[in-house]
């Protein structure tokens, strides 16, 4: 018997997962770590903390099988997408890592589109606008403030390209996430000459692109004795963490997709053949099956949004969960429950972080619209869980209209986990909800792909058709689906009547 780890470097933590070669679960392990906001609108971290946590994890899932490090015929690693990592000569970490949902490049998204003449030629090249969230304006943001600090930079690297370059010292990306650096030729996957002359980015400071499933380089000794891998065990590309998700879902052809909701939101589609949205509202990128591409709308605080929510508000709930010994968002879906449809006439605007899909506007920010004196916690909470919803659907209209057709919506993510937001999404979409039987989602999915470079798989389809299974299908209730259709007409009208107010915010 074969086994393969996935590291998933995600932005509360790195869980990595030891499998065998037909899926199971071996063993497991998170480390948790920080995020710092030294400003509002800023996300950073530590690269350290994503290599501490993957070594660590490594060699617990390890340790705790018992399996012969000997017999792990590959590595994959998946991570959160678009996070700057800057290292000197000598290979030392810079500065703190710029993450996903930072937003202080505005000027400098502005900059890359009239440096490259406009918006259309920029989607012509990398399929997508420029936006905050993207490492290309990190890096001209770092260019532009911290001027010292770029002249000593001599490799750029993405979160789990570092946990790579860790493991393997070689300096390396992969097409799916390469495609969210807003560098990389998307049409093409390749990196593009120029975008890179138009910007003044030397193409040295870029690792090497490979596909997905291709070996990228080996693991260390020193790596072997930091991680209890054996040194010359092969790592492969692996992928951006929805690319990752989508592999582990079994969404890898045409028709099927899935909605993550994690830190941030995701709806993803599978696409054979390219397709783009010219207003740039949605994001084509590679994917992880070789010669194929997705389109993804994001919301940038889901999770994000209920997680603030229970950290500020529910101590109540955390205390009644530590008695029972449940997850508190077990009770706070019951609070939920107890609400009704709209939440007694209760929105939620879940632009904690700004806004990628559709507004693409990182000076809006979240509220709450309609709240009155006789609103109580389990509104707020229901209202909240119904904003992320409808945000999500915003997705998946554009999607639609792009001409992507779906016949089978997938779902991962902790809130995947939840019931009642399981349904309420079947519901708000209009259309059934599956989950698969396994909730490892990134980490299975880089496991796959290891799979398939070690040569156990021939191709990452025939290796999902293996692995991946469906465990239920939550179904769309009519009814339901009209009623929050009235509420959804609502919540769609209020960012065009506020964005002005925003803006203005954004400039006290």
């Amino acid at each position: 018997m074969k086994y393969v780890i996935g590291i998933d470097v995600g932005t509360s933590g790195t869980k990595t997962v030891l499998f065998d070669e037909k899926g199971k679960v071996i063993a497991s392990a998170t480390v948790e770590y920080p995020m710092s906001q030294p400003q509002n609108g800023w996300a950073e971290q530590d690269p350290a903390d994503w290599w501490n946590a993957s070594a660590k994890t490594a060699k617990t899932v390890i340790g705790k099988s018992g399996v012969d490090p000997c017999d792990i015929a590959g590595v994959g690693i998946s991570g959160q997408m678009h996070g700057l990592v800057m290292l000197d000569e000598n290979n030392e970490v810079l500065r703190p890592s710029i993450i996903w949902c930072d937003q202080r490049t505005g000027e400098e998204c502005e900059d890359i589109e009239r440096l490259i003449g406009g918006r259309d030629q920029l989607i012509r090249i990398t399929a997508n606008p420029a936006l905050t969230g993207f490492t290309a304006s990190k890096i001209m943001w770092v260019k532009k403030h911290e001027p010292e600090i770029y002249a000593k930079c001599r490799h750029i690297l993405l979160p789990k390209d570092y946990i790579r370059f860790m493991l393997t010292g070689e300096y390396a990306t992969e097409v799916s996430d390469a495609s969210g650096m807003q560098l990389l030729d998307v049409p093409g996957r390749c990196w593009s000459d120029e975008l890179l002359a138009a910007l003044d980015i030397d193409k040295s400071l870029l690792g090497k692109v490979y596909e997905s499933p291709e070996i990228t380089g080996r693991v260390t000794e020193k790596a072997s004795a930091l991680t209890g891998l054996a040194v010359g065990t092969p790592v492969v590309g692996g992928a951006g963490d929805n690319a990752a998700a989508a592999v582990g879902m079994g969404v890898v052809s045409d028709g099927r997709a899935f909605t993550t909701i994690g830190t941030s939101g995701v709806v993803f589609a599978h696409t054979d053949g390219i397709t783009v949205d010219p207003k740039g509202r949605v994001h084509t990128f590679c994917c992880a099956v070789p010669g194929a591409w997705h389109v993804m709308g994001v919301t940038q605080a889901a999770g994000l949004s209920l997680q603030w929510f229970r950290n500020n508000f529910c101590a109540p709930e955390v205390e009644e969960a530590a008695k029972q010994g449940v997850d508190p968002y077990k009770i706070m879906d019951a609070e939920a429950a107890d609400s009704p449809i709209g939440a007694n006439r209760l929105l939620y605007m879940p632009y904690l972080m700004g806004e990628r899909t559709p507004h693409l506007d990182p000076k809006v920010r979240g509220g709450f619209v309609g709240l009155s004196g006789m609103h109580k916690r389990g509104d707020l909470i229901r209202a909240v869980m119904e904003g992320v919803s409808y945000s999500l659907k915003d997705c998946l209209g554009v999607l639609g209209s792009m001409g992507v057709e779906l016949d089978d919506m997938r779902i991962c993510g902790g809130g995947g986990k939840s019931p009642f937001w399981r349904q309420m999404l079947a519901d708000v979409y209009g259309i059934p909800v599956t989950r698969i039987e396994s909730d490892e989602g990134p980490a299975l999915g880089v496991a796959i792909l290891a799979m398939v470079g070690a040569g156990i798989y021939p191709s990452v389809r025939e290796a999902c058709d293996a692995i991946v299974r469906q465990k239920d299908v939550t179904p769309c209730d009519a009814e339901r689906n009209a009623r929050y259709g009235q509420f959804y007409k609502v919540y769609t009208s209020l960012y065009p009547h506020l964005k002005a107010d925003f803006d203005a915010l954004a400039e006290l």
